[in-house]
Formats: structure tokens, sequence, C-alpha cells
């Protein structure tokens, strides 16, 4: 299974309204992570950084391909874009993958 990992920043004094919406994700983006092949997403905050992680059971190429074509994230980016900054990368549509650097496995 695929990971990928991303990072952004919430705009000051956001945050709370960040997670609200979180909180409250559309089941109609839900339903887009899950024909991505997107699970175990989470996201963390530490000061105004926000770090995402998903694994992608049909890859990342597919899940990006998927959601760069969603007219549903489209709608969800424009929807967070006046609390949070994301650069996007301009090929996939979707935040940078970050490099991995260092796995541990028992």
């Amino acid at each position: 299974m695929e990971k990928y990992a991303w990072k952004a920043v919430v705009k000051e004094g956001c945050l709370q309204e960040y997670c609200r919406r979180h909180d409250e994700i559309w089941q109609e983006m839900k339903d887009v992570l899950n024909e991505a092949g997107i699970v175990n997403y989470t996201i963390w905050n530490v000061g105004n950084e926000l770090f995402g992680y998903y694994e992608c059971t049909k890859g990342i190429d597919f899940a990006a391909k998927v959601q760069s074509e969603s007219e549903v994230v489209k709608k969800w980016d424009e929807y967070m874009k006046d609390v949070m900054i994301m650069e996007m990368d301009p090929v996939t549509g979707a935040q940078p993958l970050l490099k991995k650097v260092f796995e541990f496995n028992c």
C-alpha cells in the first residue's frame, strides 16, 4: 500500500474553524476519498502547521487522478481556502507529496 503525506498552513486565528469544517466533512467528500482508495487519513496540527497522511489502496497515482478530476474536491478546496494556505502541485492538483526519509516497521 502506498503512503502519501502533505503539509499546509492554517491562517492565523482559523484553526478552530478548520477543525469544525473537518468535523462536518461532507458525505460526498468522503465518497470521493473512498472512490480514490484513500484510507487511514489523518491530519495533525502544531501551531499553524498541518501535516496530513493517508494510505492509498489503489496507489498514489490513482488517488491523485480521482481527486484531480472531482468537482467535489474542487468545491472543497474552494471552501477551505479562506482558512488555510495550500501549495498545490500543478501536475496532480493536490498538495505536493512529502519525501519519505525514514520508516520503522516491526
